[in-house]
């Protein structure tokens, strides 16, 4: 067995990594917090102790938040500020949760093509390192014959060997009597 990378046809330029949208969700979350703080007047720093780090927030619980605020009874500022949790926050952490679902355990994909992972290529024809949208797909052979083949987000080999041969006992109902791989 031995694999290799196909590149995805999926648009390069469509990239969604892991570390950025963690920290924009983090940013957000505090932006949040912020405008429920000054709306709530201090009911949640009440019922927080401060020596805990702030809880993350999604957005269903954002939801409830903002249902359970009596918009009659708030000045125009607290109105405006609600409102902009609605329309503009509420929307943006939404998106980053679906981001981090798509991820999934992988730290890259592309929007055009989500199931594929951002990967060094063997051949990169401007020799700069380029990420480029591909699969790992893993090939098993015998006697000159495919046995076995599947695709995976990771790319190296290194995590693919126990889930490919898993694999090929699901399909055939047996293990391989020898199995032959590279160093990966």
């Amino acid at each position: 067995m031995d694999g290799t990378k196909l590149e995805s046809r999926a648009n390069r330029y469509t990239f969604v990594w892991r570390k950025t949208v963690e920290k924009n969700k983090i940013k957000l979350e505090a932006k949040i917090r912020k405008i429920l703080e000054m709306v709530e007047q201090g009911i949640a720093q009440d019922n927080q102790p401060d020596d805990e780090p702030p809880t993350p927030i999604d957005s269903e619980e954002l939801k409830a938040r903002i249902a359970q605020i009596n918009r009659e009874n708030r000045s125009k500022d607290e109105q405006k500020a609600i409102k902009t949790l609605e329309d503009k926050h509420l929307p943006k952490l939404e998106e980053y949760e679906k981001h981090l679902k798509t991820l999934g355990k992988r730290n890259s994909y592309s929007k055009t093509d989500p199931d594929a992972t951002f990967m060094h290529m063997k051949e990169d024809h401007m020799m700069n390192g380029q990420l480029k949208p591909a699969y790992n797909v893993q090939i098993g052979t015998e006697n000159q014959f495919f046995t076995h083949y599947d695709f995976y987000p990771n790319p190296t080999d290194t995590l693919t060997y126990i889930p490919f041969m898993n694999g090929f006992n699901e399909r055939y109902g047996c293990f391989q009597n020898k199995a032959v791989a590279d160093s990966g």
